[in-house]
């Protein structure tokens, strides 16, 4: 015998959890199921823990400046089993709260590995057996995994990756980071402002492939500062253990070098988590690696429906979160639709990095354009803070002024870049955010006073 449900929600992370609150909310009967944790990878072992780590990094390099401004308090130190127990607190609280809410709204909870075994079907193996269930919807929100390179596997013990470096019980004296994009960079930043030496080998001729130029030309500058070296054009050809540690080989412009570390990192990217569910023998459309689906996240299969990482990039949390909403309405009968016109990202490097939009590269490519560019420097609030590295970049069509993009990179740009998006889903004009009057002394002025630098109206910067 199986049970029914009207709709099942395969995976419980930042896009199948609030897809299920909602649906429950709307008073769908709804089962969601999880082979691990309330919250997934993001709670527990990605975006919250090593935000709280990269906090903590940053803290103890804000105690070691803070005597240019007469606070004097000796060298810091880092006990990084207490370290760990904090961020642990912090995970916990954020899963015990999504188990809360999930419960509070009616939605039925079941741990185990679910596999689609037909059109509306599927069954679950738990701990105390396998159990069959049937839906109308079942909704796929089964996220990604670290790709592992050739030579390096993570079954390794000194071969880590995010999640092994978030677990870290000591401060690494030597990491080797393989991949120089944002979780490489995040990751590396953040040990680096512990203690540790930090190689980061990146195949790319830049760190942060893709990313604004100018940002990357301020993220070398604090890596150099922070003692991390970059390799550029290189390739991280395999390992061998040595004495407590590792040997890394790496083929770069000058031939080929090794590198002795504690452990060797790496951060090449996410492969989405469609293997091993079912969707082979339902001949799901696929999307090379991702699973295809239409604007309303439906997938060629009727009733079957996907969303997250599992669909393509950007794959960022909150935009799993947004599509889980979306499909909850949709499977509620509502016309609804995935219609956005940007998905803001953000990098917790030091300093931060945040775009909305376009970046001006992509932005020229399109057409003429205007481009209004203030540094933190000239915004009196970053000065008080002793932090004036960064900028704040607006983007505009040349003729119609409306907001095509924004890039800011500086302390605090992962909270500032929400007005940028909210401009740019309203189709706002330059003037909108120049007319808006923003508080004194914040940093949120340096977002208006680059959109009047695009009209040729700045008075704190020169035209």
């Amino acid at each position: 015998m199986s049970t029914h449900y009207e709709a099942i929600v395969i995976g419980a992370g930042p896009g199948g959890y609030p897809c299920a609150i909602r649906l429950a909310q709307l008073g769908v009967k709804t089962l969601i199921v999880d082979k691990a944790n309330w919250g997934g990878v993001c709670l527990n072992v990605g975006c919250i823990p090593s935000k709280a780590l990269i906090t903590a990094g940053k803290r103890m390099e804000e105690i070691k400046k803070a005597d240019m401004m007469g606070i004097s308090v000796g060298e810091p130190t880092i006990d990084m089993a207490k370290l760990q127990d904090w961020k642990g607190s912090v995970v916990k609280k954020l899963t015990g709260g999504v188990a809360t809410l999930l419960k509070g709204n009616g939605v039925d909870m079941l741990q185990g590995t679910a596999t689609v075994t037909g059109p509306g079907a599927l069954s679950v193996e738990t701990a105390e057996g396998t159990q069959a269930y049937t839906a109308d919807h079942i909704v796929v929100a089964t996220g990604s995994s670290p790709i592992q390179i050739p030579g390096f596997s993570f079954a390794d013990e000194r071969v880590i990756d995010s999640t092994g470096a978030l677990a870290l019980t000591e401060v690494p004296a030597k990491l080797v980071v393989i991949g120089g994009g944002y979780i490489g960079l995040e990751m590396g930043s953040m040990l680096a402002k512990l203690g540790t030496e930090v190689h980061v080998v990146e195949m790319q001729d830049q760190v942060l492939p893709g990313f604004d130029k100018d940002c990357v030309r301020l993220i070398n500058r604090r890596l150099k500062k922070s003692g991390v070296k970059t390799y550029l054009g290189a390739a991280a050809k395999g390992w061998e253990a040595i004495d407590g540690g590792v040997r890394v080989s790496i083929e770069t412009k000058k031939g080929l070098e090794t590198i002795d570390a504690d452990y060797v990192l790496v951060t090449v990217g996410r492969r989405p988590n469609t293997k091993g569910i079912g969707l082979e023998a339902l001949n799901v459309e696929m999307d090379g690696p991702f699973i295809k689906v239409d604007k309303q996240l439906k997938t060629s299969v009727p009733g079957l429906y996907a969303i997250g990482d599992v669909v393509g990039q950007p794959m960022l949390a909150h935009k799993a979160t947004h599509e889980g909403e979306i499909v909850a309405e949709v499977i509620h009968g509502r016309d609804v639709q995935m219609d956005v016109k940007t998905i803001p990202a953000v990098v917790f490097t030091d300093p931060e990095i945040a775009t909305a939009g376009l970046d001006e590269a992509g932005a020229r490519a399109r057409g003429d354009i205007k481009v209004g560019k203030v540094p933190y420097a000239a915004v009196g609030r970053s000065l008080t803070t002793g932090d004036t590295d960064g900028f704040f970049k607006v983007i505009i069509d040349a003729d119609t002024h409306l907001v095509l993009g924004v890039t800011i990179i500086g302390q605090h740009a992962s909270d500032l870049i929400s007005e940028a998006a909210l401009a740019i889903e309203m189709c706002a004009e330059a003037l909108d955010l120049s007319l808006t009057i923003h508080p004194h002394p914040t940093l949120g002025e340096g977002l208006m006073e680059a959109a009047k630098a695009a009209l040729g109206e700045a008075v704190h910067i020169m035209n």
